[in-house]
């Protein structure tokens, strides 16, 4: 296999396996054992296609599953705990700030913005 193709398919399978263990942080170096690879290949795997390090590209796939969750939730649905926790973070402040900081709102702001929107949708249908 090439090079290139060889980096996209470690890249695939740490993604595959990160979302199949999405309710805990994996870590860098269960990765690099479950992959078979050395932290330094799966650094320069993650560097070449993607162009960012393993863990962050770990905390980013678990924060955009939690803002996706956030999108999609009903009104008597999860709270921002719950659905973070099922992403697997724990540290509720530290998630809100890191966020925060990829999406440029907070988690509860997601929740009530996509309540909002399934209430108005739900109003509507009624209407019709």
């Amino acid at each position: 296999m090439p090079a290139r193709a060889r980096r996209q398919s470690i890249v695939s399978e740490a993604r595959d396996y990160v979302l199949a263990n999405r309710d805990r942080a994996v870590s860098v170096p269960e990765l690099c054992e479950r992959l078979h690879v050395s932290r330094r290949t799966l650094q320069y795997c993650f560097q070449d296609v993607l162009g960012m390090a393993p863990a962050t590209y770990v905390r980013v796939i678990r924060l955009n599953g939690a803002r996706r969750d956030l999108c999609n939730a009903s009104r008597d649905s999860r709270s921002v705990q719950d659905v973070a926790a099922a992403w697997g973070f724990w540290h509720m402040s530290q998630f809100a700030t890191d966020y925060r900081k990829l999406f440029g709102m907070r988690p509860s702001d997601t929740l009530k913005a996509a309540i909002g929107t399934h209430s108005a949708t739900n109003t509507r249908s009624f209407a019709h």
